[in-house]
């Protein structure tokens, strides 16, 4: 065969490929239209394990509140993820996990499932093999505190006085992390009144203690050896506990103040924002927490904190379900993203009014980022919910102004201005070590993880490779080079951190897969040499973990086992990640991403959406996962649209 019959015959195959993505491209870009909102955004559900309408039962239950009908649906929600083994985990296919078996088992309960009953009796028999309630995390045993379930003495101090400690002082509210600080605020309030509330029906949980309810079960675990950062916090405590037992009295000498100012803290976020911080454990917190201080049921920001959390539940005829958030701005920006990579026009009217949608999200306000951060920089970013002035963070505005670039607004002045706001504000968030965190800058006070409540595996909010090659990517779109200062000590910080087999791990998504897709869409795009060494080795681990099928998977037991890296049943998420990766290399022949492209073509639906069950997204590592019911539909077009575009490119040479 001559040179001209080659390069026909392989315009031929490529021809072939491109039809079989337009027609994919075609059905996800229609099914994505038509599910944009009036408003301009999508909105995808975060699908979550069973423990926040557990919670919710307990709280009712606390509040003496009860809706039979409501609390009906609940408890089929709550069987319906029941394992067969017995107990619930906390992501899709996971193991049984101790916190939310145990917190569904008392939600049934209190529901009035007998304990005779087939369910319960598995149920409580996985919460003892699990270890039972003395293995619960310090935040889940305080919710069994306040039905009086647990005792108050064996809690670790949470103490109001943190909200008076300078900045100048290792630990103090602004170094925890954004997350933590929103949930400690109300708590410390809880901690002060001890609003225990007995049961009308004197319902108790001590068969869930293996050994029985012996003291040593309750205390906090002690670290071996005569000392530890732990220990002495845990000595400190006992001296904390003395001084509660004080200010009960009135005897404390700060704690009316420190009580006057995280009741001001607290309720001043609720403005600008669809409850406190708009996250979950916070909110119902800080219900709480009002209701501990005296506030009437029909007190104005009661019936606000009700409200926030009321539209977090998803209720049907036969059950209701809780999201942890709403997602619409981060939703909206990779959507809209994704139908422009694909080739809608940026013209067509869906995606003029997203534009608009962002737009109008911008936070121009100086929240509690200033704390980390005092610049004088002009106020931006975006956060991840509609409404929530006093949080943006980095990675939702780094997809925002990924969207923006490519988008057309009402007013092009206004998103150009946007974008060059906006990237001023991101670049001030660097860290010392050259990475970016999702919420506030250098948050890294490793100190922080020993303190006796800090077992939600969230105190701090460190630098992630994920974010920070988002950044880069974004950063090399809008010109800046591997010369500019800020992007040389990133590109050095996300060398530091790839694993051994070439891999970098995930924060933010389940787990290499999604960290080392980042990384290298971030270096191409910023015209790294990809036929390094280094990133060769990457490209190799992924090819390595590619199943039989085409696809990828893997599991969110890869933040506790490493080993199972790569490992799990394919999923359209996980692929298109790593079909992103591998497009990478500039090389549409490379057997592993042709292969990839057509597992993502095959799985596709006639509709154009791609079925997926797996947990994909991270919360907290090991604590709280998250199902983003967008990420099925939206990086699979994103995959192919990159892998399409990829062709074009090497035809035309």
């Amino acid at each position: 065969m001559n040179i001209s019959e080659s390069k026909k015959s392989n315009q031929t195959r490529i021809q072939v490929r491109v039809q079989g993505i337009q027609e994919a491209l075609r059905r996800s870009q229609s099914f994505l239209l038509a599910s944009q909102s009036e408003g301009g955004y999508w909105l995808g559900e975060l699908e979550v394990d069973a423990t926040l309408v557990s919670d919710t039962v307990c709280y009712h239950h606390w509040n003496g509140k009860v809706n039979e009908v409501w609390q009906r649906k609940a408890v089929h929600q709550i069987l319906s993820l029941q394992l067969d083994e017995g107990g619930w985990n906390i992501y899709h296919g996971g193991p049984s996990e101790v916190n939310a078996t145990i917190k569904a088992y008392l939600a049934l309960k209190l529901a009035g499932l007998p304990v005779s009953d087939e369910r319960m009796q598995r149920a409580r028999r996985m919460a003892v093999k699990l270890g039972g309630v003395p293995r619960m995390n310090t935040f889940s045993k305080l919710y069994l505190a306040l039905l009086d379930l647990f005792p108050w003495k064996y809690l670790p101090t949470i103490p109001c006085e943190v909200i008076l400690i300078g900045q100048w002082f290792p630990i103090n509210l602004y170094e925890m992390s954004n997350w933590t600080r929103s949930i400690l605020v109300p708590l410390s309030i809880i901690n002060h009144f001890q609003p225990t509330r007995k049961l009308k029906h004197s319902i108790q949980i001590d068969e869930l203690y293996p050994e029985g309810f012996h003291e040593r079960d309750l205390c906090l675990p002690r670290d071996p050896g005569l000392f530890s950062w732990r220990n002495l916090f845990l000595r400190l405590d006992k001296l904390l506990k003395l001084a509660e037992r004080l200010a009960q009295f009135g005897l404390h000498p700060f704690r009316r103040l420190a009580l006057k100012k995280s009741e001001e803290w607290m309720l001043k976020r609720f403005e600008g924002a669809s409850g406190l911080a708009a996250i979950f454990p916070a909110m119902l917190n800080a219900l709480i927490a009002m209701k501990a201080m005296g506030y009437e049921s029909n007190h104005p920001q009661v019936c606000r904190a009700e409200h926030e959390l009321k539209m977090l539940e998803h209720s049907t005829e036969t059950s209701v379900r809780i999201e942890p958030c709403l997602s619409p701005v981060w939703d909206t920006a990779i959507t809209s993203m994704c139908l422009c990579a694909s080739g809608v026009s940026v013209d067509h009217p869906k995606l003029r009014k997203a534009a608009d949608y962002l737009i109008r999200k911008e936070i121009r306000f100086r929240g509690d980022w200033i704390h980390k951060n005092d610049t004088d920089v002009d106020p931006s970013g975006w956060a991840f919910e509609h409404e929530n002035k006093w949080n943006p963070d980095v990675d939702d505005s780094a997809m925002v102004m990924l969207a923006l670039r490519l988008l057309k607004a009402t007013d092009e002045k206004v998103r150009r201005d946007c974008i060059g706001r906006g990237l001023n504000w991101l670049m001030t968030f660097q860290c010392k070590n050259g990475g970016w965190a999702a919420f506030d800058k250098d948050c890294t006070r490793s100190i922080l993880e020993k303190v006796p409540f800090a077992d939600h595996n969230a105190m701090l909010d460190p630098e992630c490779v994920d974010i920070t090659a988002r950044i880069l990517e974004l950063l090399a779109y809008e010109g800046y080079t591997r010369e500019h200062h800020q992007v040389d000590h990133a590109l050095t910080f996300i060398r530091s951190q790839q694993e051994e087999d070439g891999s970098w791990f995930g924060r933010w998504g389940v787990n290499y897969i999604y960290g080392t897709w980042q990384v290298l869409r971030g270096l191409h795009a910023l015209k790294v040499g990809m036929d390094s060494s280094w990133l060769q080795k990457a490209r190799n681990w992924l090819e390595s973990v590619q199943l039989e099928d085409g696809g990828w998977g893997e599991g969110c037991d890869t933040y506790e086992e490493p080993v199972l890296k790569g490992k799990g049943p394919s999923t359209p998420s996980q692929t298109a990640w790593a079909v992103m990766g591998l497009c990478a290399f500039d090389d549409p022949e490379l057997p592993s991403l042709q292969r990839g492209v057509q597992y993502l073509i095959n799985r596709q639906s006639a509709d154009g959406s791609w079925p997926e069950n797996a947990t994909t997204g991270t919360g907290f590592p090991k604590v709280y996962y998250l199902k983003y019911d967008m990420y099925r539909n939206t990086w699979p077009l994103l995959a192919l649209a990159t892998y399409q575009s990829l062709l074009d490119v090497c035809s035309s040479d």
